[in-house]
């Protein structure tokens, strides 16, 4: 972290946490961010899906709700760049404060409730990126939908062309009833839909599905078995979690998500998990509580292709990501590896 990083986050910790947020997005768009001198490396490279990544690291959704910071984020080193979520209509989300600082725990809560600005008005800078990186976006439903699988298929439809890789999120905690979509059924059906509409898009392009950590192992074997029969091309495990095991924060009390280090475990327990019941035969992007280049390298280990950050940055800051990067180089090298993929799984059964 360089100075001028310290001081920011500094000041940043003395305000509300959302208006915060939203200083550190105008930062960026400042150009007031730390630049990645990272030099690609062939040990790095990952091929997801049938995206090629210089880097197995990315950008987690709901740091840049609305793709107001493309180019900046795509300039700080990120393999890629996932951003969202979208719904078709905006949305106001829920009553703030609706975001909190466990810096006890290095976490956050979030209750968000999906605020975003709508596809009408995200597709147009989606579509004015400059610089050139794996660009995904997270696909949302409205609150008040009556149909929210028709949300999601009308949010691809929509933006489909402008992105590289688009993600089914069926596992926000701050929508009412959102997380039921995970079931059996509802999810056949919901991926169905979308997967139509990926097809029909002029140029198709993979669809990832995100899942909650708290699904039994029951619920689990079912999801897995419904996305690989429905060709979903990678699963995110995990997003946020309502249980509040451990923590120290007065803020622990709050309703919502919760991220950060409090996840880690949790979150690739589910990953190894998913990645034994799929034979590793399914893309695995690992997410939840990645704070060190050896937190990335052990959800790799564990079973993920590739690996995505947000909370930790709070607390590290942007250059975390230059960090993390170089780190999982070195890790590979000393292992004796000469590509990041010839570890994800190793350690797979240590997590069961």
């Amino acid at each position: 972290m360089t100075p001028l990083e310290r001081l920011g986050l500094g000041l940043l910790h003395r305000i509300d946490p959302e208006t915060a947020h939203g200083l550190a997005i105008r930062a960026l768009r400042a150009g007031l961010a730390p630049r990645s001198n990272l030099a690609a490396t062939p040990r790095l490279r990952t091929a997801l899906a049938s995206l090629s990544l210089p880097n197995p690291v990315g950008l987690a959704a709901g740091f840049d709700k609305n793709a107001t910071a493309l180019d900046p984020l795509a300039r700080a080193g990120f393999g890629f760049v996932e951003v969202g979520a979208v719904t078709p209509r905006p949305q106001a989300g829920n009553p703030r404060p609706r975001l909190f600082r466990l810096s006890e725990d290095r976490a956050a809560i979030n209750r968000f409730g999906f605020n975003n600005d709508g596809m009408v008005a995200v597709a147009p800078r989606l579509a004015a990126r400059r610089e050139h990186f794996i660009l995904g976006l997270n696909l949302g439903a409205n609150k008040d939908s009556p149909d929210r699988a028709e949300d999601f298929a009308s949010v691809l439809a929509y933006c489909g062309p402008l992105i590289d890789f688009a993600t089914v999120n069926v596992s926000s905690p701050n929508t009412e009833k959102l997380r039921d979509l995970q079931g059996a059924a509802a999810l056949r059906d919901l991926l169905t839909g979308v997967i139509e509409t990926r097809n029909r898009l002029e140029r198709p392009i993979p669809v990832f599905l995100k899942i909650a950590p708290d699904l039994t192992d029951g619920e689990l074997t079912d999801l897995a078995g419904v996305a690989m029969d429905t060709g979903i091309d990678a699963i995110i495990a995990t997003n946020t979690t309502l249980s509040r095991e451990g923590l120290a924060s007065p803020h622990r009390v709050e309703s919502g998500g919760l991220s950060g280090a409090p996840l880690f475990e949790k979150s690739t327990r589910v990953l190894a998990r998913l990645y034994d019941l799929t034979g590793g035969d399914m893309p695995l992007v690992g997410v939840g509580g990645i704070g060190s280049a050896e937190d990335a390298y052990a959800k790799i280990r564990a079973g993920a292709t590739a690996v995505q950050l947000y909370t930790a940055m709070i607390y590290q800051g942007l250059s975390l990501v230059g960090d993390i990067v170089r780190g999982l180089d070195a890790l590979v090298a000393r292992d004796g590896f000469s590509n990041i993929s010839e570890a994800t799984g190793i350690d797979c059964k240590d997590w069961l």
